[in-house]
C-alpha cells in the first residue's frame, strides 16, 4: 500500500506541475486533474474500507501524507471526504497522524460547503491580486486553534504562500471573478451546497 500511495501521489504532482506551467491550472478544475483526484480517491477508500485509515507507523510518513493529500484533493467526492475526516480525526486523537491532517480538511470541507474556515489552512488570491485566507470564524482566535493542531501562525503561513507563488510564478487567474464564479458552481454541482 505504502508503494501504490507514493506512486498515486506523484502522479498527481507531475499532472500538477504540468498544469501550473501551461497556465490551465488557475483556469477551473481541469478535467485531467478532476479524474486523477476521483481515481486516487477510489484507490485509498478500497484501502480504507480494508484497513481503515492508514498511519506513519503502518506505511511511514511519506506515504500517510500522501493518503492525505489524496483525500484533501478528493473535492468532487463530499460523502468520501466527509468519511475521511471523520476517520482522521480519530486517528489524530489516537495520535496516530498529524493533528493538522484533519483540521486541514475540515477547513477545506467547510469552505466548499460555503462556511467560514476555523483554521485559516485555505487561501486564494482577492480581488486586489494578493493571497489572502477565505473567510475564518472567530478570527481574532485563529492562531490559537492553529497552535493546538500543530500550525504556524496565520500570518506566517500567508506569507509563506505569497514568497512560494512569486518564487514559481503563481498569479491570480486572468479572469479572476469567473474562476470565483465557476468554484461556486463547482460545489453546487459536486453536493457541496
Amino acid at each position: 500500500m505504502r508503494d501504490h500511495l507514493l506512486q498515486l501521489a506523484e502522479q498527481e504532482s507531475r499532472l500538477r506541475h504540468r498544469l501550473a506551467l501551461s497556465g490551465a491550472l488557475l483556469e477551473g478544475y481541469h478535467p485531467e486533474m478532476r479524474k486523477i483526484h476521483e481515481d486516487n480517491a477510489r484507490e485509498l477508500e478500497l484501502s480504507i474500507d480494508d484497513d481503515g485509515w492508514p498511519t506513519a507507523a503502518e506505511i511511514g510518513e511519506a506515504a500517510a501524507e500522501a493518503a492525505f493529500r489524496i483525500a484533501f484533493h478528493a473535492m468532487s467526492r463530499p460523502a468520501f471526504q466527509r468519511r475521511c475526516l471523520t476517520q482522521m480525526r480519530a486517528a489524530a486523537n489516537r495520535g496516530e497522524i498529524p493533528a493538522r491532517h484533519p483540521a486541514m480538511l475540515e477547513d477545506r470541507i467547510r469552505v466548499l460547503e460555503g462556511r467560514p474556515q476555523i483554521y485559516g489552512t485555505q487561501l486564494d488570491w482577492d480581488d486586489d491580486g494578493l493571497l489572502a485566507p477565505l473567510p475564518i470564524a472567530d478570527e481574532d482566535a485563529v492562531d490559537v486553534r492553529r497552535a493546538a493542531v500543530g500550525l504556524p501562525p496565520l500570518a506566517q503561513s500567508v506569507a509563506e504562500a505569497a514568497a512560494l507563488a512569486r518564487a514559481t510564478d503563481e498569479h491570480p487567474a486572468a479572469e479572476w471573478l469567473h474562476r470565483q464564479h465557476a468554484l461556486v458552481d463547482f460545489a453546487r454541482e459536486a453536493g457541496w451546497r
